[in-house]
């Protein structure tokens, strides 16, 4: 742990014995704004001025939209926290060169997008209103939260209608809301005490009214019934901040839909745009679409690739 976050460790959790609501607070403002915005990385620029650019209100901002392709086969990629779409840039590449139609955003807070940040929700409606502009995407590809977004969107859907993709890739997903929130305290070393408030302040002040989101916005709770037909899932062993162990849970709670795939010191973020991610996304979409003929001409189903690690 580094100077800086010891210093705000020791601060609340010192703060937590005298005044726990105001200690709260404060890792409340913490736990839901971006500690900064990710930038473009100058390898990732010539494909995102051949996008075309759209803008999607939401929240407290703007989010902003790219698209590449004809719009044939359209597939949707969905950024995490404190990312950005144009980190899909590889694989964007790569769909291209398969006919696929690739499309992806700045959430609000993070890239090009206005706003200073963004919820779970908010991820759900851009997925949905984008699949209403856009779609009906035949695949999801999804890092980290928003993982968790798409299988929320899945089941609620929350713009023009719900999202039926036949396919999605969870790449190093995050469990659910309360993951987020166990992890961050976790991470900075704050007491029980400050979990329970920061919990509470979630619940008043971000989803006011709702029930139980600690339920609800649990992907191996819901994805058995909200699920698509097949699911790559893909996590490194090494990843610091998503344990691994969330991405196995998921792969079992949707069964023989699910292909687990474990890869080796990557970590959370270089996985997105790791060369063989990318290949196993591209050998997944090939895989799928020449099953899809086959069933369509009455042919058996190719033999499914096995599970790497």
């Amino acid at each position: 742990m580094d100077f800086a976050m010891t210093a705000v460790r020791t601060a609340l959790n010192g703060a937590s014995y005298v005044a726990p609501r105001l200690a709260g607070g404060a890792a409340f403002r913490l736990f839901r704004k971006p500690r900064g915005r990710s930038r473009l990385r100058p390898g990732e620029r010539p494909l995102l001025d051949r996008a075309e650019v759209g803008e999607i209100a939401v929240g407290g901002g703007k989010a902003v939209s790219y698209r590449w392709g004809t719009g044939a086969r359209p597939v949707l990629l969905v950024h995490g926290w404190e990312s950005r779409g144009s980190r899909f840039a590889p694989l964007v590449s790569e769909l291209l060169d398969l006919g696929l139609s690739p499309v992806t955003f700045d959430a609000p807070g993070h890239g090009y997008a206005s706003g200073e940040t963004m919820t779970i929700v908010d991820l759900r409606d851009i997925i949905t209103e984008l699949d209403a502009r856009h779609g009906p995407f035949e695949m999801v590809v999804a890092h980290s939260l928003g993982v968790t977004a798409t299988f929320l969107a899945l089941r609620e859907g929350g713009g023009a209608r719900q999202l039926r993709p036949g396919r999605i890739v969870a790449i190093s997903g995050v469990p659910d809301f309360a993951y987020l929130v166990d992890r961050f305290c976790e991470r900075l070393g704050l007491r029980a005490r400050l979990n329970a408030e920061l919990r509470g302040r979630v619940e008043r002040e971000l989803f006011p009214g709702e029930e139980d989101i600690w339920s609800r916005f649990s992907v191996p709770r819901t994805a058995p019934e909200a699920g698509p037909a097949s699911v790559l899932v893909v996590h490194d062993e090494d990843d610091d901040m998503v344990d691994p162990a969330c991405s196995r849970a998921l792969a079992d709670a949707l069964g023989d839909r699910a292909e687990l795939v474990v890869t080796s010191g990557l970590g959370h973020r270089r996985i997105i745009g790791d060369p063989q991610v990318t290949a196993y996304v591209r050998d997944f979409v090939v895989r799928e679409r020449a099953a899809r003929v086959g069933r369509a001409a009455g042919r058996p189903d190719p033999s499914p690739r096995p599970a790497a690690g």
